[in-house]
């Protein structure tokens, strides 16, 4: 991710009033072990997020292992499992199995990026994906915004 977009993350998240918005960073450990779990490799924007953050409030909430309490629980691998079981009857195995979500919209629909670091949106009414951000770092940089 660009210096200067870290550096507003930092400026934001790591303020006193904000600390409900970022959670722990994540380790090594965990991002290994969910990546065999889930059989992907993450993108290295998001893995510079949540090892700086964790789970945290960029614009939209971005799940890692432990969030920020105003977030809650769900992790990263949670939430790509239960999309892999809801969407099985939806979606192609190859978009399920290569992708991982990191959050979920006000509506219910899973965020997701594929193995190209591609960000899509799947409607949880249809099944229809539609890509939002062509990287993780265009995601964030399109959503936050100081308050």
């Amino acid at each position: 991710m660009k210096e200067d977009l870290l550096k507003r993350l930092r400026l934001f998240l790591f303020n006193e009033k904000h600390q409900t918005l970022v959670g722990k960073p994540a380790s090594q450990r965990e991002i290994i072990e969910a990546q065999q779990q889930l059989h992907v490799q993450f993108h290295s924007d998001y893995v510079a997020f949540i090892e700086t953050f964790g789970g945290a409030y960029a614009g939209i909430a971005i799940h890692a292992f432990s969030n920020g309490s105003s977030l809650g629980n769900e992790t990263v691998v949670d939430l790509t499992l239960d999309f892999r079981q809801q969407y099985k009857e939806f979606l192609s195995p190859n978009v399920l199995e290569t992708s991982y979500v990191i959050s979920m919209d006000g509506g219910g629909n899973p965020i997701f990026i594929d193995p190209s670091g591609h960000v899509f949106i799947c409607d949880h009414d249809c099944g229809e994906i539609k890509r939002i951000a062509d990287s993780f770092e265009l995601l964030i940089e399109d959503c936050f915004y100081e308050w």
